[in-house]
């Protein structure tokens, strides 16, 4: 394909010589490693067997990921646990809640016979007053005779 081609030209004392040359098929890239900032890795230079030297830096291959190791405590041990936590909290939490009702039911209980009292003994006030004559009808009792089934007075 590099081989020169003869054109006719014009003047045959002078012929044109063309090449063309190879397509280069490109080569791939080394995948890039990343340098940690402040370290600068070591430059090598290589022999290869037909005597070039090729100088650059040193890749290191990369270190594939560690494997998950199994933690010492089951999940389902764990979920257990922090079920048995969260039943605590709520009963504790229904204690306290049962407590509050025990206590504001005693607390209305007493509201309700203070309110008794108070009321019973205003009542009494009012009936048992010394207060004199109130208006209203008085009506005299006296000694009734009941015969045979007539009222007489």
């Amino acid at each position: 394909m590099n081989e020169p081609t003869r054109h006719p030209a014009a003047h045959d004392t002078a012929a044109l010589e063309v090449h063309h040359p190879t397509p280069i098929t490109p080569a791939h890239p080394a995948p890039l490693v990343p340098i940690q900032p402040g370290a600068i890795p070591v430059v090598t230079s290589v022999v290869l067997p037909d005597g070039r030297i090729v100088t650059g830096y040193a890749v290191h291959p990369a270190q594939p990921e560690p494997v998950a190791t199994r933690p010492a405590v089951s999940r389902t041990a764990v979920n257990v646990a922090l079920g048995g936590i969260g039943f605590l909290a709520v009963c504790g939490g229904l204690l306290l809640l049962t407590t509050f009702i025990a206590a504001l039911t005693a607390f209305v209980t007493q509201l309700v016979i203070l309110a008794a009292v108070v009321f019973g003994g205003w009542i009494a006030v009012q009936l048992f007053s010394a207060s004199g004559h109130r208006g209203g009808t008085t009506v005299n009792i006296r000694k009734a005779v009941i015969k045979r089934n007539h009222f007489h007075h």
